[in-house]
């Protein structure tokens, strides 16, 4: 076929990239992006400070990576780099994240790099929301060096690194003008959900699980703990063998690694602490299933990607799933690295693999252990109203509308069964559907419960 002479459309700045706002990125899943950048320049500190100030308000991301020259920095803030991702262990993508996830919440990004250990020369750029609305260009804003000094804060002074300032936190703070205690606690609770976003999402790097990659995230000044899904600080934590499966995707093969772990019965945590924790960010039910990594980098926290249903039963079964990035096809990675999806060249295996962790976790789930009653191995039958342990019955006061409704709507076996629920149980059971003040009542009112129950007994 003749070739014809092509002509370059440039797509319109201004409309195109208030379109890539609109990516999927939250405040959370938009800092991790940057994180990983600052994981793939080899850092081993990265700091986020998050400011309220009405209209001034910011957030800074700075670590002590590598760095970047001048055209490498010029070339990181154009929409699309161009970079080689072949590399196994790269975190990024498209070429996309830098700009797609701080423009997603900030109007103004400004990007502030060095590389040179022995020189002090430190080069940033700026996305200015109202230049390109202004100019319909890409076009990128040289930063003038009087700017840089409460940019940088000193971060870049004394190592290598780069650091990344957003302003008008339009999406973040979602007023016009956010000035008050509202716009304040908005952002106050979205730093706690970054926090345990943080810790659950790079848990392998804080931990220092991923050779020479040992990672220290300071939040606020705050250092993030990483979060274990599988609490393997639990001596009865259950690990099972490793499972290798076989992929091959459009000419390319790898190995995906299942590890399949069962979390303890509530009554055998180490602590009540403990079980709360191991509960994760989305709480028990909602954190069953897999676990989906990319080059040791959390994708996915639970569900079991429609091989099975959400059920109660199941909440003590957490499978990790790892795959590297020459895979990223086969499991329909997104842009904002939020979404993956089971190959289904692979979907019968991974069943059949699940089918034994289901079945321990059930049976673990379903265990009652022979305890005395300050254990709280109870059941309570609210026809007679009595508090039945293995030992003997105790006649307990009426119970409250709320505790009532424990027994009435389906929440817990009826009597007679082979299954005692725990008063934790039942708490916890509870705590799942109530809101933050209704939590505050359940607590004392169980707590009130467990005391009645303690000195009926010592009575007896």
């Amino acid at each position: 076929m003749a070739r014809t002479n092509g002509h370059e459309v440039i797509p319109s700045a201004k409309r195109l990239i208030r379109s890539l706002r609109d990516m999927g990125y939250d405040f959370s899943t938009a800092v991790a992006d940057l994180v990983d950048n600052s994981i793939e320049a080899g850092s081993t500190h990265v700091f986020i400070n998050v400011e309220f100030n009405g209209d001034d308000s910011w957030v800074r991301i700075a670590d002590n990576g590598i760095g970047m020259g001048v055209e490498q920095l010029q070339e990181a803030m154009r929409y699309g780099s161009q970079r080689d991702y072949d590399n196994e262990k790269d975190l990024g993508k498209f070429g996309l994240g830098l700009k797609t996830a701080s423009m997603s919440q900030c109007q103004r990004l400004i990007v502030a790099s060095r590389c040179d250990q022995n020189q002090k020369a430190i080069h940033a750029y700026c996305w200015d929301m109202d230049h390109v609305d202004l100019t319909n260009k890409w076009e990128i804003i040289q930063v003038p060096k009087k700017e840089l000094k409460f940019i940088l804060n000193h971060y870049l002074d004394t190592s290598t690194g780069t650091v990344v300032f957003w302003q008008r936190l339009d999406r973040i703070l979602g007023y016009k003008h956010p000035y008050g205690d509202f716009a304040k606690k908005r952002l106050l609770s979205m730093c706690r959900d970054l926090e345990e976003h943080l810790s659950m999402v790079f848990h392998r790097f804080l931990a220092g699980e991923v050779p020479g990659k040992k990672l220290k995230i300071i939040l606020n000044g705050n250092n993030v703990e990483p979060w274990d899904p599988y609490a393997r600080q639990e001596v009865k934590t259950q690990t099972l063998d490793p499972i290798p499966i076989h992929l091959e995707h459009e000419g390319k093969t790898g190995i995906v690694i299942l590890e399949p772990y069962v979390l303890p019965h509530q009554d055998d945590f180490s602590s009540r602490e403990s079980f709360n924790r191991a509960s994760g960010p989305k709480k028990w039910n909602r954190q069953q299933g897999f676990y989906i990594y990319r080059a040791n980098r959390l994708i996915q926290s639970g569900g079991w990607c429609g091989l099975k249903t959400i059920d109660e039963h199941l909440k003590l079964a957490r499978i990790a799933i790892s795959f590297s990035p020459h895979l990223d096809e086969a499991f329909k990675i997104n842009v904002s690295k939020m979404n993956v999806q089971l190959p289904v060249q692979i979907r019968d295996q991974m069943d059949n693999a699940t089918k034994p962790v289901v079945k321990l976790a059930q049976e673990t789930y379903r265990k009652s252990t022979q305890k005395t009653i300050d254990t709280k191995a109870v059941i309570y039958n609210p026809q007679s109203n009595v508090v039945k342990s293995d030992q003997h019955s105790i006649a307990q006061p009426k119970l409250d509308t709320l505790q009532q409704a424990a027994f009435t709507q389906n929440l817990m076996p009826n009597p007679p069964t082979t299954h005692y629920w725990t008063l934790d149980e039942i708490q916890t059971k509870l705590e799942f559907f109530a809101n933050q003040d209704e939590k505050l009542v359940l607590v004392k009112v169980f707590n009130r419960l467990r005391e009645n129950i303690t000195s009926q007994k010592d009575m007896s």
